[in-house]
């Protein structure tokens, strides 16, 4: 199971916003689940303006996010990344293009909020709606 990166923080209980308890269940429930290398990047950039309290340093929060929550990260490939360049752009965010691109090229099941994500075509019967 791919989680996208407001699903992964929230879920981790850094956003403001807790998820629902149908979701939390499904995701620890699930038989492995990852996070695209770029919602590193999306999380550090929100650390960096300050759109999330870790209440702690990023350096310690890291570990502790992915190890201790035993999240695998899936690396952004050549077959990924060309698969988000020719999605058709219902969605102009690269970092959610390329979260799309991960789940469908690794055939895996996709939680996210996200509206747009369900005009894509591509991640249909992928796509959970948290």
């Amino acid at each position: 199971m791919l989680l996208d990166t407001h699903i992964w923080l929230r879920w981790l209980a850094v956003s403001s916003q807790p998820l629902p308890p149908a979701t939390v269940d499904r995701v620890e429930q699930a038989e492995a689940v990852a996070i695209s290398v770029i919602s590193i990047w999306e999380a550090a950039q929100l650390h960096k303006r300050g759109r999330i309290n870790l209440r702690m340093d990023w350096a310690d929060w890291l570990p502790l996010a992915l190890v201790g929550a035993d999240i695998t990260v899936l690396p952004i490939t050549e077959a990924i990344a060309a698969r988000a360049a020719f999605l058709p752009e219902h969605h102009r965010d690269p970092a959610d293009r390329l979260i799309i691109a991960t789940a469908v090229e690794q055939g895996i099941l996709l939680v996210s909020f996200d509206e747009k994500f369900k005009y894509y075509q591509e991640i249909n019967g992928l796509l959970v709606k948290g």
